[in-house]
């Protein structure tokens, strides 16, 4: 019989290290029937604690792997959204803590989505000359848009896969919610800034001419990440004179200046495996999240290799590192008891056009 499911009141005075110990016991409880997830972003004391580790698109696809009972993603919502489109119907996905969401994933929302493809409707028939592409932080709902309208998912691992198997399917794309991955991603494809105009939701017509529309390759949807739009050219400047031979790494999630002034631009499994396969000695300036940044600074020490954060100011995920050693202690406990808190559970309409758009990613990654 299951008990009343434990109130996390209980657990917000808790040292981390009395955390610390109650997860490593509870995960040793729950064996096999329960594997943590965590993004390469999460903060270092639940980093820790995770079985399986990646970014977006490596977690897609170890979430669609395993075979756990439970799937606790120490992520943000749209992760733990895939998770449970992806897993089988009789898997759970929990998120820690429901807070645990993404500013750039909210600048999108499917009301102001389907109002965009009502006024491009004016100009040319969407659903003819327009593939919508989706980055996949953000929403199912948006992801489910996509798939009911011939479009696709994308992560930044593979966006330039993605957009050259959304103009075979028309000529145009709608790539939201993070214009700066939109833009690079095009501008590696040989596409002009000119025909990548941005599509402002708060403006009619996106604040476009019919002229720009008709133009256009890309609409850049105007939305952002709060912490890649932290970095700067003159971060880079800075660094290259000090170390003229230093290297430049940055996340395609940074602004356009600050990927064409760098070395080297991809996901965070590209920086990591860029930088791990680098010689010993060589020094790096990075360009994306604190957390992760700390962490490969620390692994790659022994090699030599000295990494270096590009902010001078702090630049981490806030809400993200909202999934704290207390919620994950909290959720986990909870399931030892046999009690599911903070299910994430996509309706199931929903999730079958969400999953089309999924599984069109899938394919082509």
């Amino acid at each position: 019989m299951l008990q009343t499911a434990i109130d996390f009141e209980k657990y917000e005075q808790l040292q981390d290290e009395a955390c610390t110990q109650r997860i490593i016991a509870a995960k040793k409880t729950l064996g096999k029937r329960a594997v943590i997830l965590a993004h390469h972003y999460q903060r270092a004391d639940v980093y820790r604690h995770a079985d399986l580790t990646g970014d977006s698109l490596k977690l897609s696809f170890l979430a669609a792997q395993t075979d756990a009972d439970y799937l606790v993603f120490c992520g943000v919502h749209f992760m733990a959204e895939v998770a449970d489109m992806l897993s089988s119907p009789e898997q759970i996905a929990i998120l820690p803590d429901m807070a645990a969401g993404c500013s750039m994933a909210d600048m999108a929302n499917l009301a102001n989505v389907e109002r965009a493809w009502r006024e491009l409707a004016e100009v040319l028939d969407p659903d003819e000359a327009i593939t919508p592409v989706t980055y996949i932080n953000s929403s199912a709902d948006l992801k489910a848009f996509c798939g009911e309208h011939g479009g696709i998912v994308c992560t930044s691992s593979n966006a330039g896969k993605v957009l050259q198997w959304s103009f075979k399917q028309r000529e145009k794309v709608l790539f939201f919610p993070d214009q700066h991955l939109g833009r690079w991603s095009g501008h590696q494809s040989g596409i002009s800034l000119e025909q990548m105009p941005v599509w402002n939701f708060d403006e009619p017509m996106g604040g476009l001419t019919r002229e720009q529309i008709k133009n256009a390759k890309i609409l850049l949807w105007k939305g952002h990440c709060s912490v890649h739009q932290m970095f700067q050219p003159h971060h880079i400047i800075r660094f290259r004179n000090q170390y003229p031979d230093g290297i430049v790494i940055s996340h395609p999630e940074c602004s356009f200046e600050v990927c064409k002034a760098s070395d080297y631009v991809g996901s965070t499994e590209y920086i990591i495996k860029t930088i791990a396969a680098a010689e010993s000695g060589t020094r790096w300036l990075v360009g994306t999240e604190l957390n992760l940044v700390s962490r490969i600074t620390e692994e790659f020490k022994s090699q030599g290799k000295i990494i270096q954060f590009m902010s001078p100011m702090v630049c981490m995920c806030s809400t993200m590192a909202r999934i704290d050693p207390q919620h994950l202690a909290w959720t986990l406990e909870n399931l030892v008891s046999g009690n599911v808190v903070n299910q994430i559970k996509v309706p199931e309409t929903e999730a079958r056009l969400a999953r089309i758009a999924l599984d069109r990613m899938l394919k082509i990654s």
